[in-house]
């Protein structure tokens, strides 16, 4: 008992002191200081209730909803790893989201708006260059190789952080399954050489090695930083033979800048540029790109997404296809862009294109839908 005393004394003692201490040392929370009046994600909200309410009408609300709620991973399986991943996770429930599809997509009948709301699904076009007009695009033929698991809808379960194999090799690597949705579409075939603009942090490229059919692939990304992920990226999934200057170059050089170094040389081009990203806006006040210090560099970015989508069509080579994809819903960093390097490649270049919507190669909204789900 006094020893209990003797604490509550020696608590209250210490206590008193705190008005000895100097008033400039004292430390008082300031609410103007600590906390932000309109944080980035109240900002971003507002921004998207007064521009996609108008674009999407009566959409807004479910897309809305959908944008604001948990994002649902799905785990894209690394066909080079050996371990069984396939059979466990099909025991936990999981499906393939494109194993109900047939192997050759079918152009949809109808135009279908595009409207996704995962984050990496915003908006993606293809463009071909041509010499002459009312060329057709070839239906998509999905590579069987490409295989992404997701849980049932309404199933919130998390998937469990994926094990290194014998080789050291990890067994899925966990992404948005809309993500893969350009990959598809970028119909990529056997001994195509490849370029992807905007490579970091490396989902899409896993996605594209999985095909198995490429025969070079060079992945830029202006950022060393994240050049430097994208390196361990692969690294954590790529046996070391296919990684090989021969196979795969990866820069870190000034995408809007890449058709000054190789010019009508690649037959697929994927430009998954910077952009709003929607979802993350939305959900991380972090790295946010509506905070108000980043007001400049928002405005810029469709200039920077046109520039990217110039360099390009540049890069590809004649009859080659360019595939052009945002994560945001916005028309001035989707179809504006994408109708001003129409423009832009006649007038400058002499290059004529050939633009679709990704919709007509398949039923982009069915399986958006199913990635959400």
């Amino acid at each position: 008992m006094a020893l209990l005393l003797d604490t509550r004394f020696l608590l209250r003692k210490v206590k008193d002191l705190r008005c000895l201490t100097p008033r400039r040392n004292r430390v008082k929370e300031k609410w103007a200081v600590t906390r932000t009046k309109h944080p980035p994600t109240s900002l971003a909200l507002q921004h998207f209730d007064s521009t996609c309410s108008v674009q999407l009408g009566q959409l807004w609300p479910s897309v809305r909803a959908a944008m604001l709620s948990e994002r649902k991973y799905g785990a894209l399986l690394n066909n080079f790893s050996h371990d069984a991943v396939l059979a466990n996770l099909e025991v936990q429930g999981c499906r393939d989201f494109l194993g109900d599809t047939d192997t050759e997509a079918q152009p949809s009948s109808e135009q279908e708006p595009e409207v996704a709301a995962d984050e990496d699904a915003g908006g993606a076009s293809i463009c071909k260059k041509s010499d002459v007009d009312g060329q057709q695009l070839s239906p998509l033929r999905l590579s069987p190789h490409i295989k992404c698991l997701v849980f049932p809808r309404g199933d919130i379960t998390r998937f469990k952080p994926a094990r290194p194999d014998v080789c050291g090799l990890l067994g899925y690597y966990l992404m948005d399954a809309a993500s893969l949705l350009p990959c598809l579409a970028l119909d990529v075939q056997e001994g195509h050489n490849v370029l992807d603009l905007c490579a970091a942090p490396g989902g899409k490229t896993l996605a594209l090695l999985q095909t198995q059919s490429i025969g070079f692939l060079c992945l830029n990304d202006a950022s060393v930083s994240r050049t430097l992920r994208l390196r361990r990226v692969l690294n954590s999934y790529v046996p070391k033979p296919l990684l090989t200057e021969e196979k795969l170059r990866i820069t870190s050089f000034d995408g809007t800048k890449w058709g000054d170094i190789e010019r009508n040389t690649f037959d697929r081009v994927l430009v998954d540029v910077p952009c709003t990203t929607d979802r993350h806006s939305l959900m991380e006040d972090d790295n946010n790109i509506f905070s108000k210090i980043r007001t400049g560099e928002r405005r810029r970015l469709p200039q920077l997404q046109l520039e990217l989508l110039m360099a390009g069509i540049e890069a590809a080579r004649p009859s080659g296809e360019i595939l052009y994809s945002t994560c945001t819903l916005s028309q001035i960093q989707n179809q504006s862009v994408v109708e001003q390097a129409i423009h832009l490649a006649r007038e400058n270049h002499g290059i004529h294109l050939q633009v679709w919507p990704s919709s007509p190669r398949f039923q982009l909204k069915q399986w958006v839908h199913e990635a959400e789900s």
